[in-house]
């Protein structure tokens, strides 16, 4: 739910994340969001679509919800997480428009999408925030807790369950189409 401007002129969003929430982010705004987001990476995303191709039920409620690709180091004493610094959101990719599908409102990652990724966004309401790199111990700080909810053997692949309170991040592909990648290339080309 949007519910309001947070600090810095950023937009506050909670999970679970419904169409009025979608609609009403640009490409370029900045965001915090807070309460339950999951987050997985490649050998989790196969293992999640193996499930879907096959029908059975994911392992967690997918409606409305946001997947952070990341691969958290152990936490140190004291903390709920270690570094958690964005993956590479391309690799995801050949997973991200069947979850889009289901009712998978967001993604976090780095770097461009995929054109099959960009219309899955569009077409089912979705939004892809961007997350920034090579900061992953001061974005840990924006996760309260975390814990394994399945594939734990997968070490910091799992599948994990992650509180967020108020963690940066800038929808770089809207619902609408828009896309700061594009964006970017158009206002500063030579």
């Amino acid at each position: 739910m949007v519910k309001g401007k947070g600090g810095r002129g950023a937009i506050s969003l909670v999970t679970p994340l419904g169409d009025e929430d979608v609609r009403a982010l640009k490409a370029g705004d900045s965001v915090l969001i807070s309460g339950v987001v999951y987050g997985a990476r490649d050998a989790a995303h196969k293992r999640l679509v193996d499930l879907i191709d096959a029908g059975d039920p994911l392992p967690f409620p997918v409606e409305g919800g946001i997947i952070y690709y990341v691969g958290p180091t152990p936490a140190p004493e004291g903390m709920a997480i270690g570094s958690a610094g964005p993956t590479t959101a391309a690799r995801m990719d050949k997973y991200a428009p069947g979850l889009y599908s289901l009712g998978l409102r967001g993604t976090i990652g780095k770097g461009e999408r995929g054109d099959e990724v960009k219309r899955a966004i569009v077409e089912k309401g979705g939004v892809y925030f961007a997350a920034t790199g090579g900061v992953g111990a001061l974005l840990s700080r924006h996760i309260q807790s975390a814990k394994v909810i399945a594939y734990g053997e997968l070490g910091p692949e799992a599948l994990f369950e992650f509180e967020f309170i108020d963690f940066p991040a800038v929808v770089a592909i809207d619902c609408h189409g828009g896309d700061i990648f594009t964006i970017g290339r158009e206002r500063y080309a030579i």
